[in-house]
Parts: structure tokens; sequence; C-alpha cells
């Protein structure tokens, strides 16, 4: 399981490391029954706090994606994947209004005019589709 967070983005660790991974469930890269790593071992790999893991792992929890017990760890629950499909719309929409908060209040304060800010986006945009398809 590959969990990459950025420590530059305006997403907050924990919900890297949740989303990552609900989508991973979605898509069926992380089968049902599939052990996660324990939190210790995450969140040193990762360079988080114990406690940053452990907030995505109960958030997973709650979502119905993942059972945790004390002495087989956490693992993907079986209706899991069915679930994340449904949440990982909703979790895309977040994660991009999250996105341009923190896009929007950069160029706030570094000044930048509204056309700029958008241009940029859409240059970026633009560059990464040709990116893709090359």
């Amino acid at each position: 399981m590959i969990v990459e967070v950025d420590q530059d983005s305006p997403v907050p660790p924990y919900e890297q490391v949740r989303a990552q991974i609900a989508s991973m469930i979605g898509t069926g890269a992380l089968p049902a029954g599939t052990r996660l790593p324990p939190i210790r071992q995450l969140a040193a790999d990762l360079g988080l706090a114990a406690n940053t893991i452990a907030r995505s792992y109960r958030e997973l929890e709650s979502a119905g994606l993942v059972t945790s017990r004390v002495r087989t760890g956490t693992t993907v629950a079986a209706q899991a994947r069915r679930n994340a499909r449904t949440s990982t719309a909703a979790d895309t929409q977040r994660l991009l209004v999250e996105a341009a908060r923190g896009f929007a209040a950069t160029t706030r304060r570094l000044g930048i005019a509204d056309a700029d800010a958008l241009a940029a986006v859409t240059a970026e945009l633009q560059r990464v589709e040709s990116e893709s398809s090359a």
C-alpha cells in the first residue's frame, strides 16, 4: 500500500491519508480483508504522528470502510468497496473545494488578481492534460 502526504497541501495530512486509502478501497486495490499497516508503522513511514494516522483510521471506520480489532489490527471491511464508491465522489468534491480555498487564500495573500489566478490554473490544467496524453 503506497500512501503519500504532501506537507505543502492545504489539506490536512490525516485527510490525505484517509482519502487515499478510501480511494484504494473504492477501486479494489485494497480488497475486503486486507490488513492495513499498524498505526505506528504507517506513522513512522510517513513521518507523521501516530494520532494523525489513528484519526484517519477512525474516520475510515466511521464510514464503514474498515474494521479495527485490538489483536487483529485494522482490515478492509467486507462491504467497504460499495461504501467507498459512494463516499469517494463526495470526498473528491470536498478535497476539490479545500484545494480551491487554499489556492484562493494564497492568491489573496500574494495580491494576485482573479484573472491572473484563473489564467494560471487554466494553463496548469492544459499542461497536465498535454503531459497525460503524450
